[in-house]
């Protein structure tokens, strides 16, 4: 593993410093992951939103939560596995295992999934990308340092969706999330002990609960907008995008971006300067997604926010491997539907300044073996997001550790970052009901990208056992930091 040095003598220190201070840098803010920018982008593309580096070596880094893994004898008590990037790829001999264990985290191990959601941002603006760990009681604030993450501060209150951002576009990195069931916007910079420099409280509607909160600039302003989804008692409504202002989210007038999706990553996926929104379109909001096919969907951005062009893109697509496959319910007997786009991330694997979209597909069936998953990498290019040159992955494929088992749902969580700083975003892929030692331990798997898009050469993947972490039940990869 590679010495951790400050800030100022970190690799592509330089390089780094030019994405943060462009105008507009935050077009695909909702994916932290991202790789870092480089130099043959397109004249009008946005640039990239920041590496996720907790201790400023210039090397993303991995966060991935296992909400359900048992702590000090507590069982849901959860943890984040956090596994550094290096020039060698992801470094797992040296995993930091944060929970409300260690001594520097507050409170103790209790039975509310710390680890449920996540965000990572630099909040205090010291240069060092902090991250935010939600919980059913008490979340938390860990600190990065040029030793990584090693500090916190508690969050009061139910913490549940989450996502950073620049929503005034003053600089300061800022925080979207759900809490205590409300919406809120928090504005950087933050102190220490978590107090941010203003709060926004959304209007409170009663009709329907927010599910999913995606940040990025839809209409090239330079500061981040809210995407928002939302649902209630199987029923689905409109997905909201919400501007971002001088000071901060316009909390008065949303506007519809059409038919509902959830989920999702905001991404330039044609390199036209504005960013555009990537989520799974649903007929409803409820348990029957379960058992949906499947479909992208994609909201282009432009100089008023989301326009009317749109593209859905399923396993039928042209280029798309695969095909389209709804699930059933029969009594007992039960399938679940493909899922194609029930995971998002956004980053350029190429290298060629186009995020592509890694695209879950949990309930994929391998040959005979049911929801054993697969995930699908889809180009962005001048057009947009389409099928062609798609690449597709799954346990059972040549280079792929592990096996495809049934239920494993392997794509149930993506993200794209660059572990190793060769400007070009590698894929983590989680299976969070993977078995290993005991049932539904999780795994995490991570591709490289190349100028030919993700290879299986030199694949990492990893489970809890090899990260000394807890095993049964845990869950891990259930969520990534963004």
């Amino acid at each position: 593993m590679p010495l951790r040095t400050s800030r100022r003598t970190r690799p592509a220190t330089a390089r780094r410093a030019r994405s943060r201070a462009v105008a507009g840098r935050a077009a695909v803010a909702a994916v932290l992951l991202a790789a870092p920018l480089v130099t043959a982008v397109p004249a009008a593309a946005a640039p990239r939103a920041p590496v996720v580096d907790f201790d400023g070596d210039g090397y993303a880094d991995l966060a991935t939560a296992a909400p359900e893994g048992t702590v000090s004898g507590v069982r849901s008590a959860g943890y984040v596995a956090v596994v550094y990037g290096s020039s060698a790829g992801a470094d797992t001999a040296h995993p930091l295992i944060v929970s409300r264990a260690l001594p520097w985290v507050p409170g103790e191990p209790s039975p509310h999934r710390f680890g449920m959601s996540t965000a990572a941002r630099d909040l205090d603006g010291d240069g060092y990308t902090d991250l935010v760990v939600g919980a059913y009681e008490g979340a938390a604030v860990l600190w990065g340092s040029a030793s990584g993450l090693s500090s916190a501060t508690e969050l009061d209150g139910t913490v549940g969706d989450l996502a950073g951002g620049d929503f005034d576009g003053d600089g300061r990195d800022d925080l979207a999330l759900a809490h205590d069931g409300r919406l809120q916007v928090r504005l950087g910079p933050f102190t220490r002990d978590g107090a941010p420099a203003d709060t926004q409280v959304f209007p409170e509607d009663e009709k329907k609960e927010t599910w999913d909160v995606v940040a990025g600039d839809m209409n090239g302003d330079g500061r981040d907008d809210l995407v928002t989804t939302h649902g209630f008692e199987e029923r689905s409504y409109p997905t909201l995008w919400w501007p971002g202002t001088a000071t901060g989210i316009d909390t008065e007038h949303p506007r519809t971006t059409g038919s509902p999706s959830v989920g999702g990553v905001v991404a330039d996926v044609n390199g036209d300067g504005y960013g555009d929104y990537v989520g799974q379109r649903v007929d409803a909001v409820s348990e029957m997604r379960m058992y949906e096919a499947g479909n992208v969907r994609v909201v282009y951005g432009g100089p008023d926010g989301p326009s009317p062009r749109t593209t859905s893109i399923t396993q039928d697509t042209a280029g798309v491997p695969g095909v389209s496959e709804a699930g059933y319910r029969d009594g007992d007997d039960s399938d679940y539907g493909d899922r194609f786009g029930a995971a998002l991330a956004a980053g350029d694997v190429t290298g060629d300044g186009y995020p592509d979209v890694a695209v879950g597909v949990p309930g994929e069936d391998i040959g005979a073996v049911r929801d054993a998953g697969s995930v699908v990498l889809l180009k962005g290019g001048p057009s947009g997001l389409t099928g062609s040159g798609a690449q597709a992955f799954d346990q059972s494929g040549s280079g792929v550790p592990g096996v495809s088992e049934a239920g494993d749902r392997f794509g149930g969580t993506v993200a794209l970052l660059d572990v190793n700083a060769d400007d070009r975003a590698d894929l983590a892929v989680g299976a969070p009901t993977e078995d290993g030692t005991y049932a539904d331990s999780g795994a995490v798997w991570l591709f490289r990208g190349s100028k030919a898009g993700l290879t299986t050469n030199n694949i990492t993947s990893f489970g809890p056992s090899a990260l000394k972490a807890p095993q049964k039940g845990a869950l891990l990869g259930s969520a990534f930091a963004r």
